[in-house]
């Protein structure tokens, strides 16, 4: 018996102070965001200017604003407009969506660094069950949940607190918000263009209303998801 005490001893005081570091870390950002200056230099137009300023590094430097910013908090819809508003509705589309990947990723392995060990330890009989059917179901969960748009930060760093495996993870993300980034990018993208370009014409043009219609479109996505999945479980 005392053999077993001492090694469970460091492992649980380990996974204390990984929690508290990531506790930590989570309330310092958001302290940093929301009472200081910060959050009024971080906005759409700024990072857009500033990423077209710096030329042809521009999208490596854009993919690593994105991943600390999701890693800090920084709302995805603020970042995404960036992308579009720096490299149009196409290669923005493209940029944003490895972007937020990368981000994604990298929050999610902070929380399953510094807050799983501690989250399993605190894990009962009734959410074990929970937590070993996300580990089991694990694509299909992280799909589901991007696709109702549940809070994208929020998941990044929960689901890293949970039993699902990183793959499952990654293309659950991956495709899951894939439909979404397309449609905020190619609608931010093509009013900043048709706004650049001066030609107040093109505001009736299709292309136009056409990006309109689908960001129109994008909200009715999350109850025709779970409808029909509603309709599934009920078959």
């Amino acid at each position: 018996m005392e053999v077993v005490t001492n090694e469970i001893k460091p492992n649980r005081s380990r996974a204390m102070v990984k929690a508290v570091i990531f506790l930590a870390f989570i309330l310092t950002v958001i302290i940093l965001y929301i009472f200081t200056p910060i959050k009024d230099h971080i906005t759409e137009e700024t990072l857009g200017q500033f990423i077209n300023s710096i030329g042809i590094w521009a999208p490596a430097v854009f993919f690593a604003i994105y991943a600390v910013g999701v890693c800090f908090l920084i709302p995805g819809t603020v970042l995404s407009a960036a992308g579009a508003l720096a490299f149009g509705p196409y290669w923005g589309t493209a940029y944003n969506w490895i972007g937020a990947m990368i981000g994604a990723c990298a929050a999610f392995w902070i929380g399953r660094t510094l807050g799983r060990e501690y989250a399993a330890s605190l894990i009962g009989d009734k959410l074990k069950k929970y937590d070993d059917a996300i580990g089991r179901n694990g694509f299909a969960t992280v799909l589901y949940l991007r696709l109702v748009w549940f809070p994208f930060t929020p998941m990044n760093f929960g689901m890293g607190l949970t039993k699902v495996h990183f793959w499952d993870y990654f293309f659950g993300t991956g495709l899951g918000i894939m439909v979404g980034t397309f449609i905020y990018t190619f609608f931010i993208g093509t009013l900043k263009e048709v706004l650049a370009s001066g030609n107040w014409g093109e505001l009736i043009s299709f292309k136009v209303f056409f990006s309109i219609a689908l960001f129109i479109f994008s909200f009715f996505i999350p109850k025709i998801i779970k409808k029909i999945r509603g309709e599934e479980e009920s078959e």
